[in-house]
């Protein structure tokens, strides 16, 4: 079985184009868990039916700890399912379902897997993730588009299309919940990763997503949670140089965009601040 598991906050008619993109037909066992990151848009409950389960989460309780909720419900369910986390502002490029279920029973070695994305125009927006812990550079390339392999192993995934093997997991696999936004994709395939199961990417099936356009409307926060989630990863994957040369250039760089830019700006320092208190917290 398929599990689309996707976190809705104020993206209902995002999601009408996600739910649009997936077969009618029913050659394909799947389901939809759809985690409420706002109760108060009750118009999500209009997408009920057999195939559409709706969980309500009490507030916004950030992306990670959403997909926490939807991986734990639906591994109680079928512990050998497949779980394809899917941003709501994404939808599937072609009917490629079977296909899907067809590679990840072809591939068993693959625990985590990432399907390529692209923009509406047809640009390639993620193709794989690769890490430099020498630098602290956290790189997304285009790994697929000159090959013709099944799939090509990197270092992480993007949440937008990021498929779980739960067959692989003897336990629950799960996001650190230390992350609100940004960066847990990360995080998460770099911990499996180290644990010993395989990451890749594959371009024989994909889907098609519309940058930002949920997280654009809040520029601060966005910045806010992406810098704070940036300054944790660097700890937790780099050595202190780095983090320190990181650090002195973040803050450099957003006092010069204070001229041009002072949302941008703000969100940086913030997230900045949000840091340090933890980092002080955590050593005391």
């Amino acid at each position: 079985m398929i599990y689309f598991l996707t976190v809705n906050y104020y993206s209902t008619k995002l999601l009408v184009k996600l739910i649009n993109s997936l077969p009618s037909s029913t050659e394909i066992n799947y389901k939809i868990i759809i985690i409420n990151n706002s109760p108060e848009d009750t118009e999500i409950n209009n997408f009920k039916n057999q195939s559409v389960q709706i969980i309500n989460a009490e507030t916004n309780i950030g992306f990670g700890k959403a997909c926490n909720l939807g991986i734990k419900y639906i591994y109680h369910q079928d512990k050998q399912a497949i779980v394809w986390i899917i941003n709501p502002d994404a939808y599937l490029a072609e009917p490629c379902l079977a296909t899907a279920q067809i590679f990840v029973d072809s591939h068993p070695e693959l625990s985590i897997i990432g399907s390529i994305i692209y923009t509406p125009t047809g640009e390639v927006w993620f193709g794989g993730g690769n890490f430099i812990p020498a630098t602290g550079a956290i790189i997304s390339q285009d790994l697929l588009t000159n090959t013709d392999k099944d799939y090509i192993t990197c270092d992480w995934i993007s949440g937008c299309s990021l498929i779980i093997n739960l067959r692989n997991f003897s336990e629950i696999p799960l996001f650190d919940p230390a992350y609100f936004l940004y960066y847990e994709d990360f995080d998460f395939c770099r911990r499996y990763a180290q644990q010993g199961h395989l990451i890749a990417v594959t371009k024989q099936f994909s889907v098609i997503h519309q940058p930002s356009s949920i997280t654009n409307k809040n520029i601060f926060l966005k910045i806010k949670h992406s810098t704070y989630s940036y300054l944790l990863t660097l700890e937790r994957y780099t050595n202190k140089e780095i983090q320190i040369v990181r650090l002195t250039r973040l803050i450099s760089y957003s006092l010069v965009l204070f001229l041009v830019k002072p949302q941008v700006a703000l969100g940086k320092i913030s997230g900045v601040l949000m840091y340090l208190r933890r980092y002080m917290g955590d050593r005391h």
